[in-house]
């Protein structure tokens, strides 16, 4: 099913990016201490922010605990930066539509 001219946003910011700069520096909270608070590696934490790895769940949900934030706000802000990434690349995946075959006859 299509969707609607518009709809998505074309370029959805990485949930890694929003996190660095409306919490961690609204809060000016540094890396080491936001890993330490949610219970996670620092390099765990700054790949997230850095860009370098996706936003699971599991984090998703540690950051919901630890400052307030919706779990299914972050994890749709993934979704939708995951299928803008997808979207870019499309034209590298050859893949044709599906042609069911023709019935055959089963004649008695």
């Amino acid at each position: 099913m299509a969707e609607a001219p518009g709809i998505r946003m074309k370029n959805p910011a990485h949930p890694g990016d929003f996190l660095k700069h409306e919490v961690l520096e609204e809060l000016q909270i540094s890396v080491t201490e936001a890993a330490r608070v949610l219970g996670v590696t620092r390099p765990a934490l700054s790949a997230l922010l850095n860009e370098r790895s996706s936003l699971s769940p599991e984090m998703a949900l540690r950051f919901e605990k630890a400052f307030g934030l919706s779990m299914d706000t972050l994890m749709r802000m993934q979704s939708s930066f995951d299928i803008a990434e997808a979207r870019r690349h499309e034209g590298d995946i050859h893949v044709l539509p599906y042609k069911a075959p023709p019935p055959v006859n089963a004649a008695k």
